[in-house]
């Protein structure tokens, strides 16, 4: 899947007209919650650009093809659902703003 586009459809929701922010979580993963709230956040300051969650143990094949190890892991995807930005672990907000920029140029 490396190189491949991301769809709506293997994301379970719909991608933003800008660029997407997607989050690989797992139920017990306590800094899920927080990421899921900065990118929350930072989608809501950024026009076009949609945050989504997708359950990594939902999701088992997904995460193989594209090499997800941890939770959270955060993908930046461009607006042809290419990932362009991939990071473990809780992001920091400001890191996620300039991830951000970097895809929207």
């Amino acid at each position: 899947m490396s190189g491949a586009a991301l769809t709506a459809g293997d994301l379970g929701g719909p991608l933003g007209e800008r660029a997407t922010l997607v989050q690989f979580s797992s139920a017990f993963c306590r800094p899920c919650a927080a990421t899921r709230r900065v990118l929350a956040d930072v989608a809501g300051m950024v026009p076009g650009v949609a945050a989504l969650d997708v359950d990594a143990e939902s999701h088992l094949e997904l995460v193989r093809a594209l090499g997800v190890e941890s939770t959270p892991t955060v993908l930046v995807l461009d607006v042809g659902g290419r990932e362009r930005v991939r990071a473990a672990g809780l992001p920091r907000k400001a890191d996620v703003i300039a991830a951000l920029g970097r895809v929207l140029g």
